[in-house]
Formats: C-alpha cells, structure tokens, sequence
C-alpha cells in the first residue's frame, strides 16, 4: 500500500517534469498523510488533441459519486491495479478519470522480525530516487456532491505488487507512470482501458533506492525534513 508520501521538489522542476504551470506557493511536504490535499496532473476540461494537462490539489482518499459520505474516502487511500476495472468504488473513475499524483518518495512499514519478539514496532523506510526527481504515482479521481450543492474532489494511488527489491520490506507498492507514459495514462479519450491497464506494473528493480528513518514519520503531525533522514 501507500500510506504516506513527499512532495518536496520545487514548482519550476515539477513544470518542467510534467509539463504544467505549478502553483508557486506549493511548499515542501515531507510526510503527506491520508485526507490531505494532494499534488496532480489531470487532463484539462478543454478539448484539444492531445488534451492539455491542468494542475490540482485533491482530496486524498477518493469519495466515490455515489457515496452518502464523504468520510468513506478515509478508506480509499489506495486502489489494487488487479481490480481497477471490476470495483464499483474505482472502475468509472479508471475509464474516465485517471490522474498523476505527484511525489518524489514514499513510505512503508516493515514488519519486525520473528525474533523481535511480539509487540515490536513497524520500521518504516522512505523510498526514492537517488537523484530525489520527482515523480508520479498513477492516479484516479473522483468528483463528490453533497446534499448542499457543494463539490469535494479527492483521488486515489494506485497499487501493485511489490518488486523484487522492495518485497523484503512491503509486499506492496504505487503504481509509478515512466515519463513516457504520462499521456497514455491521462489520456481517456481514446484507446480502451486495457491500454492503461497495461501500465499497471511495479517499478524496475533498480529504479528506486531506500533507507530506514525514524518512526516520527508515523504521526502526521511531524512534515518536516527529519522524516526523510535517514538512520544511522
């Protein structure tokens, strides 16, 4: 799963990574948690071909249209590629409205050793690029109306099994879009959804590196550059 993330390269390298006007004022997240606004890319409301690209902050955790609350989207953080296109919660949103989700490293939590002992706490790592460039988690997004009128936007990771050299700390992990294929995944005008099925894959081996950090990650109360240092 995905449960925590960071955000913290400036808006002059995300316009130039995925081609969009960032908004300026995005600060550095270190620790972005559930319900949260988050970074994306989605598909602008204007036609063009291809379609232009728009910046948004989102709602993280997806309230599916025909939800009566939107507190549901607490639980909806994560969406499984294996069944994107059967889940009522997520299958019109995968036909009709994905999305990048913005980051340049994400967190998980490893499970102790057996001979820890019970008891033991999770130990979470933060995984990134060596060179720290951003990069996009596949998307989906939704667009919730409650009883007054008013609209709530939110979104949701895609996740897949893990890779051979992530496995020993989670068994699973985002979905991250190569750069060549951010069109192909925002594009829902045209090709059928097993085109961006297709994507749904975990990173390469060697894409990613990782180091343990300090479990002051698990309280979302802490954003600061300390989450993402790495212990001794």
């Amino acid at each position: 799963m995905c449960g925590r993330f960071t955000l913290r390269a400036p808006a002059h390298e995300l316009a130039a990574a995925f081609g969009v006007d960032a908004r300026a004022n995005l600060a550095p997240r270190y620790n972005i948690a559930p319900t949260q606004p988050v970074a994306v890319v989605r598909a602008a409301a204007s036609a063009g071909e291809p379609p232009a690209r728009a910046f948004a902050l989102l709602r993280w955790g997806l309230i599916p249209a025909w939800a009566r609350d939107p507190s549901i989207g607490a639980r909806m953080i994560n969406a499984l590629a294996e069944t994107l296109a059967e889940k009522p919660a997520f299958r019109a949103a995968f036909r009709a409205r994905r999305c990048l989700v913005l980051a340049d490293g994400f967190y998980e939590w490893q499970k102790p050793a057996r001979d820890e002992g019970r008891g033991a706490a999770k130990q979470p790592w933060f995984i990134h690029r060596a060179d720290d460039a951003p990069f996009a988690f596949a998307g989906l997004w939704e667009r919730w109306t409650g009883p007054n009128g008013a609209a709530i936007e939110s979104c949701a990771i895609v996740t897949t099994e893990a890779n051979a050299r992530r496995a020993p700390i989670h068994d699973r992990m985002p979905v991250i879009v190569p750069p060549k294929a951010h069109g192909a995944w925002l594009d829902c005008r045209h090709g059928a959804p097993e085109r961006a099925a297709a994507l749904l894959r975990p990173a390469p081996d060697d894409a990613l590196v990782a180091h343990r950090v300090s479990r002051r990650v698990n309280s979302p109360a802490n954003d600061d550059s300390a989450c993402v240092a790495a212990l001794a």
